[in-house]
């Protein structure tokens, strides 16, 4: 803020100058002293001047007996997991009453690396993006991804004005160990005094106590209450998910009836376009959480206040003089429907719907090293796999759940290979490299999704991303792959002679650059045709991208091959008799 502004700011507050804009007739949320006061605010330059019922505005506006809250803060997402630009994202949730977020660009690092940080963070829209600096890219050695941010590269990041910290640090058992290469990561978010984000599920005693030593401040991965209080007694700060894929606000709900609820957030962690389209963002957690029997006042806390001081974010958060002015207008404290969103100071959406438009990015305007990223010659590839005596390992998934079975199942041989058996629900599965142009392939099998005429394919596959596709037989899965290669990333259902539905996500193989009304409706066509191939799963695409995820037991697949998530190794397709 410059000596102009600072002043203005100053003389506005003690009455001597009229505000830009001054909201009159509200109910005024005081996330500090948990009340709701009646009143007026007066803004100017973007920031609250002062609260009280003699200000004086070039513009002055009646919100007619609402309520007036601070500007909701998603506190951990990938906004790549929506599937949207952060533009179009912004287009999203602006008018659910979401004014600043706190994004860990960790998807986007895994294909691009520091380029593609940059493009989440220096694309033009009205919402506040801040970003964690990811602590582990790749996320393990036993995947090909398409960077590596090193020590060096992490303090690079650090460096940019919008990084605010040390995005989660997955590898919790070398922070535990203390291993060297490890703590040089976090001794550089520590030595700046920035902020050490977690994430560490199932981690109790004293392998606990060693990782919040060392300086992690949260965690988002509690699905149980009891482990959700033991890291809060040990200083940690809780991000409650609910979002696209993991919910967990039911079971810690108890957290929001108690004093802890005060070192917790709300969060999404991901949120797909047709969720926030149909859904909403943080206004759903709340809608959610209330009618569970959450004191309203509270929730709110979570995803205003709570977030701000979390962050260190002094500006943000709360309805003070002083503070910027991000505001939502709600209509109740049940529905939490959205009347106005003003950030910094400008009204940016109304009634449901955005108010300036956003700019859109071509894909004209995208570097080559994002936007081409899937470098995969699918004339090159062999899908086939050589019979082998006894049983194998099977990949057993479940809808909804990211921990997978380790089984050993009879195969299906035909003609000498190993072969899909969509009648008994065993089906093979291939990761393939994309990023390099290596063109290695993992090869296994899956039990779960019940596909019994077709493939699908993806391009998001947690946390290297590479193409993952699954189907009934080696035809359906060579079709879906060269349409992901032409397409240079996105979904695609596939039958043995035609594409039934693809949605491009040329961005990294990640994202789109439509809209998020576009993107939804292209999901919902993918969902429909997955009735062309008979799958038994609601939602195919979100078990299989978690299939490539190595970091959660209990068997995964990767470009590399099976690994045995808890030896942590890769191990071969054939069961061994000792092993």
């Amino acid at each position: 803020m410059d000596d102009k502004t600072y002043t203005r700011l100053i003389d506005c507050a003690a009455g001597r100058i009229p505000a830009d804009l001054v909201l009159k007739n509200t109910k005024i949320i005081h996330v500090y002293t948990r009340d709701i006061v009646p009143g007026n605010v007066a803004i100017i330059d973007g920031h609250i001047a002062g609260i009280g019922d003699n200000y004086a505005g070039r513009i002055e506006t009646d919100l007619e007996g609402k309520y007036l809250s601070p500007g909701f803060i998603e506190g951990h997402i990938h906004i790549e997991s929506s599937m949207l630009t952060p533009q179009q994202f912004a287009a999203a949730v602006i008018p659910h009453g979401t004014t600043t977020v706190i994004c860990d660009p960790h998807e986007i690092a895994n294909v691009s690396g520091i380029p593609g940080i940059h493009f989440m963070l220096d694309q033009n829209s009205p919402l506040e993006i801040y970003a964690m600096a990811p602590s582990c890219v790749p996320a393990t050695h036993m995947e090909t991804n398409g960077a590596n941010l090193s020590a060096a590269a992490i303090e690079e990041i650090l460096s940019h004005p919008r990084v605010i910290g040390l995005a989660e640090m997955m590898n919790f058992p070398g922070i535990v160990e203390a291993l060297p290469e490890v703590l040089q990561k976090t001794l550089l978010a520590i030595n700046s005094n920035r902020l050490l984000d977690g994430h560490a599920p199932g981690l109790t005693g004293k392998g606990l106590q060693a990782y919040v030593a060392a300086g992690i401040s949260s965690d988002h991965e509690c699905t149980e209450l009891s482990e959700a209080m033991e890291k809060i007694r040990a200083g940690m700060a809780i991000f409650i998910r609910e979002g696209s894929t993991a919910h967990n606000l039911e079971e810690l709900l108890p957290i929001l009836r108690s004093e802890a609820a005060r070192h917790c957030l709300l969060v999404t962690d991901d949120r797909h376009a047709d969720d926030l389209v149909e859904h909403g963002h943080l206004d759903h957690i709340l809608r959610r959480a209330v009618s569970m029997g959450a004191d309203p006042i509270t929730a709110i806390q979570m995803v205003t206040l709570n977030v701000a001081k979390h962050f260190g974010l002094t500006k943000n958060g709360a309805i003070i003089p002083g503070a910027k002015a991000n505001l939502v207008v709600l209509e109740d404290l049940c529905s939490f429907t959205v009347s106005n969103v003003f950030i910094a100071g400008k009204e940016r959406a109304s009634e449901g719907s955005i108010h300036t438009k956003i700019p859109e990015i071509s894909l004209k305007e995208v570097s080559p090293e994002i936007q081409s990223s899937v470098k995969i010659i699918p004339e090159t590839l062999d899908l086939t796999l050589p019979a082998t005596e006894g049983k194998i390992r099977v990949i057993g998934c479940t809808e909804g759940q990211l921990v997978t079975e380790h089984l050993l199942l009879e195969p299906k041989i035909k003609n000498g290979l190993l072969v899909s058996d969509p009648e008994r629900d065993i089906l093979k599965i291939a990761v393939i490299e994309r990023h390099q142009g290596s063109q290695q392939i993992g090869i296994g099998f899956v039990q779960g999704l019940g596909i019994k005429n077709g493939a699908i394919a993806s391009t998001v596959a947690h946390d290297s991303h590479n193409l993952v596709v699954v189907g009934s037989s080696d035809k359906a899965m060579m079709l879906a792959i060269k349409e992901i290669s032409a397409l240079q990333g996105g979904l695609v259902v596939s039958g043995d002679s035609k594409i039934h539905a693809s949605l491009p996500l040329p961005v990294a193989g990640l994202m789109s650059t439509e809209s998020a009304d576009v993107v939804c409706h292209s999901l919902h066509r993918l969902h429909r045709k997955l009735g062309k191939i008979e799958t038994c799963v609601k939602n195919p695409f979100m078990l299989l991208s978690f299939l490539a995820l190595p970091v959660i037991p209990r068997l995964k697949i990767t470009d590399k091959g099976l690994v045995d998530v808890e030896k942590f190794e890769l191990v071969s397709i054939q069961e061994q008799k000792k092993e």
